[in-house]
């Protein structure tokens, strides 16, 4: 997702199973192992079909024109569950898996899953918005995981976070703040899209920075109520609802 620091781990212990994580995890890497069976003009067909291509919205005389007839509002959800390579994939499950189970504790299941897709497709209208002459498709979760990362920063601002970064070939190991982590991540986002052509190297930052903030808009009204709530937190499980809500 065009940042350096890898994180590997985090503080907080999930106090549920995070079904709708790994099922997320789980469905994107069985679209993946069906990707890679099919022959480079069926992949290509495919991620024209299902990918997010902005032009097929904002130029119809060009849909029609090479077969995109009518511009279906699909891909805006398929999109995010195709990936470009072993590289893309790994990354984006790989944060999904560090940060997703957390926010699912807080959220529950349901409303996990629905938060997740909502960030996903307001990712995908963020980058319509900001390319909306690109004719190139876009794929990949990474929209859907920068809302969870969204959420994330506002409820674990305190947890540790567990990175690496990678100094020529000599791992360099670090303990960050959750906020200092995110933020940075953030900020990278927000050069990233506006140093870089659109869409430079394969890279949707706007949808990163589109996804982000809708996880942290939309935190709140997804939020399981207290009373629903496995055990009471930890210093470093509060985030800014403490304010919100007092005692909790």
């Amino acid at each position: 997702m065009g940042f350096l620091v890898i994180p590997l781990r985090d503080t907080i212990p999930s106090r549920q199973l995070p079904v709708v994580t790994w099922s997320l995890i789980a469905v994107n890497a069985a679209i993946f192992l069906v990707q890679l069976s099919l022959g480079p003009l069926q992949f290509e067909r495919i991620v024209r079909l299902f990918g997010l291509i902005p032009a097929r919205y904002t130029h119809l005389e060009w849909s029609l024109q090479v077969g995109l007839w009518p511009p279906e509002y699909l891909p805006f959800l398929t999109s995010m569950f195709l990936h470009g390579s072993l590289l893309h994939i790994a990354g984006n499950m790989w944060m999904l898996w560090l940060f997703g189970d957390n926010v699912e504790d807080r959220m529950g299941r349901a409303r996990f899953a629905l938060f997740y897709l909502l960030t996903g497709v307001a990712a995908g209208f963020t980058h319509c918005i900001a390319y909306p002459d690109s004719v190139v498709p876009t794929i990949g979760a990474s929209g859907a995981v920068a809302g969870v990362l969204g959420a994330y920063f506002f409820l674990y601002p305190g947890a540790r976070i567990i990175a690496v970064l990678p100094i020529l070939f000599w791992p360099f190991f670090m303990e960050l703040p959750a906020f200092t982590y995110i933020l940075f991540w953030l900020l990278s986002q927000v050069i990233g899209a506006t140093l870089s052509p659109a869409h430079a190297g394969g890279v949707a930052w706007w949808a990163h920075v589109g996804g982000f903030l809708a996880g942290a808009l939309l935190l709140r009204p997804f939020l399981l109520p207290a009373r629903w709530r496995p055990r009471r937190f930890q210093p470093d499980e509060y985030g800014l609802e403490r304010a919100w809500r007092a005692g909790v």
